[in-house]
């Protein structure tokens, strides 16, 4: 090798290696960066545990009135059961209505955004629309938690005419 082939490959391992300043820079920057995507992470899970115990707290009242239910049940007084798990369902369904919760109107056409369809029955009634309602579906703002769970009307069914085959 030639020594101005010599000096252009140690200038060119100079040129590749970057200054240690550089270096400890981004070492730091990485580790700043690792620092922040730990604490983001543990704020985040601080704020889900600050609201769920916000929630508990406005549950237990609710567990209470429905423990007074079941005891009223132990001791036969029926109007007292009857009461008392109607007040259970009022305070939950407030509880939640206060917390953004709503049910899903079943009236009217099958929507396929907050409706399942668990079966179609033939009916008289307009194809496509609810006909019973399974289970009562709930949206948290404009987010469908649970879809209401429906039963649509098909056509009619039709009697197939009898011919000679």
């Amino acid at each position: 090798m030639s020594e101005e082939q010599v000096e252009q490959q140690e200038a060119t391992t100079e040129e590749q290696q970057p200054e240690p300043e550089v270096d400890d820079r981004l070492l730091r920057l990485a580790a700043d960066f690792d620092n922040y995507k730990k604490r983001a992470a543990r704020e985040r899970s601080e704020y889900i545990a600050l609201a769920n115990e916000r929630l508990i707290g406005e549950l237990i009242p609710i567990l209470d009135d429905l423990e007074r239910a079941l005891n009223a049940a132990e001791e036969h007084q029926e109007a007292q059961l009857e009461e008392g798990v109607e007040l259970v369902h009022r305070s939950l369904a407030a509880l939640l209505a206060r917390h953004g919760v709503t049910p899903i109107s079943t009236e009217g056409k099958f929507d396929p955004h907050v409706h399942e369809a668990l079966l179609s029955q033939p009916s008289e009634a307009e194809e496509g629309s609810v006909l019973d309602v399974v289970q009562k579906g709930y949206k948290l703002g404009e987010r469908v938690v649970r879809p209401a769970r429906v039963v649509v009307a098909a056509p009619p069914a039709q009697e197939e005419p009898e011919g000679d085959a």
